[in-house]
């Protein structure tokens, strides 16, 4: 596979996917940054825009192995992960595996679970492995996590902690149609759920080979210095408690080189800096005082920082 394949996989996906949610060009195109870079991708919205509808048709469109979880307070780190239990009839101890042990994994509501269950999903996430009784098994290639959450219902629910939000790669929201996307989705949607025919247009070792390769685009002098002036200035603006870490700067960076290859080019810009670092950072900083109770108040900071960052000219 050569960079230039890479934008032809994803025209494939997300045409696929497009076949079934309306009007989201931006969202998918963010997914399939995702599930090039091998990282994880949190969707917070309401009820009711399509979260769990897109996870599953950007599963149906890769030929891999995908699993739903929904996330309860009831639910155990073991149920996650899996366990060894003891078979009578081999008299021996098996191991079950649980549902990450798949390509593409939907974590519904995952903000609905307790810390003790949400912490078993971070060797997964960072890791690529599990380790259960002293045993570390590794996870697939493709693995790529999509997690949902209610950013307004609180009853019943338990905040992600900072060091799992940092996990996700991205983090963004489906957000409301408009009145033509609607209208769309009810003619779509009203003799049949078009999800049902969505067939397979690519494979997982496709995926596989794309995330060897997308680190060689090009990435000038400019552009580093350019993600290490804004993580710099996270850390020092007078609204942040606590600024972007290196994981942060590392992921935006990532980001940037398949945003390229979206768009294209074999080589990255300022414009694509520019244009994943809300996606990116908003959610990896903590905003100080009465800010940090606004749930936009990060997507606010880095749209402060980028305007008061001067853009390198290449």
């Amino acid at each position: 596979m050569e960079l230039r394949d890479i934008k032809l996989l994803a025209e494939k996906i997300r045409g696929n996917v497009s076949r079934v949610i309306v009007g989201k060009e931006d969202i998918i195109d963010l997914s399939l940054i995702c599930i090039i870079t091998g990282g994880h991708m949190l969707l917070e919205d309401v009820p009711g825009t399509g979260k769990t509808v897109f996870a599953r048709a950007l599963a149906a469109s890769v030929d891999c192995s995908f699993r739903r979880i929904q996330f309860t307070p009831d639910l155990l780190p073991s149920d996650v992960t899996g366990i060894n239990f003891y078979n009578q009839k081999e008299n021996e101890f098996t191991f079950r595996a649980g549902p990450v042990f798949s390509n593409i994994l939907l974590a519904d509501e995952i903000n609905r679970a307790t810390p003790r269950t949400q912490s078993a999903m971070l060797e997964c996430m960072e890791e690529r492995q599990v380790t259960i009784d002293g045993e570390t098994r590794l996870l697939s290639v493709p693995f790529l996590v999509i997690a949902t959450q209610n950013p307004v219902e609180i009853q019943g629910t338990f905040p992600l902690p900072e060091a799992q939000l940092d996990r996700f790669l991205i983090k963004t929201s489906m957000g409301y149609p408009d009145s033509k996307a609607e209208i769309d989705i009810l003619k779509r949607f009203k003799e049949h759920n078009p999800l049902a025919g969505l067939s397979a247009v690519v494979s997982s070792q496709d995926i596989a080979e794309a995330y060897k390769i997308y680190s060689r685009v090009r990435v000038s002098e400019d552009v580093f210095v350019y993600i290490a002036k804004i993580a710099e200035a996270s850390r020092k603006h007078s609204g942040v408690h606590l600024g972007i870490s290196p994981r942060g700067s590392q992921a935006l960076l990532k980001t940037v080189q398949v945003k390229a290859l979206l768009d294209g080019r074999s080589f990255a810009t300022p414009d694509d800096v520019k244009a994943m670092a809300v996606p990116v950072l908003a959610h990896r900083i903590i905003p100080s005082g009465l800010s940090g109770q606004n749930i936009n108040a990060g997507e606010k900071i880095i749209k402060d920082i980028l305007a008061h960052t001067e853009v390198p000219l290449e």
